[in-house]
């Protein structure tokens, strides 16, 4: 067992969540009840004080989310306006472009169906 001394020196060097680890070990050595309530306290007061960084942790993690989601929502705005633009400028650009590319389409479609009329006519 160590020296009164010995245990306060001992304490002293300890973290505050290392009393409170090692309280249950400091209580049945030490005598006084006077050092019986210290450590409580001082258990207490560390116990209090992880839950408070705790809880501030959290608020900050939910801060951070905060930002991030209504950061995430302009982004996915200014997309959708890029989107919008880059279609506005693709009709500026050509404003035939649209209906050549339906006429070709169409073009293409009675191609296709002409093929097999013109191979019947070259047989007969």
């Amino acid at each position: 067992m160590a020296t009164p001394k010995q245990q306060q020196m001992l304490e002293q060097q300890q973290s505050p969540m290392q009393r409170v680890k090692n309280s249950g070990v400091m209580m049945t050595m030490s005598e006084s009840p006077v050092n019986d309530e210290k450590e409580e306290e001082m258990a207490e007061s560390a116990l209090a004080l992880f839950r408070a960084k705790e809880e501030e942790i959290e608020r900050k993690k939910m801060e951070v989310r905060d930002r991030v989601q209504a950061y995430m929502g302009r982004v996915e705005e200014a997309t959708r306006r890029l989107a919008d633009i880059r279609e506005e400028l693709d009709d500026l650009v050509d404003p035939m472009r649209k209906d050549v590319a339906i006429l070709r389409k169409r073009i293409d479609t009675i191609n296709r169906e002409m093929k097999p009329l013109g191979q019947t006519c070259q047989k007969k």
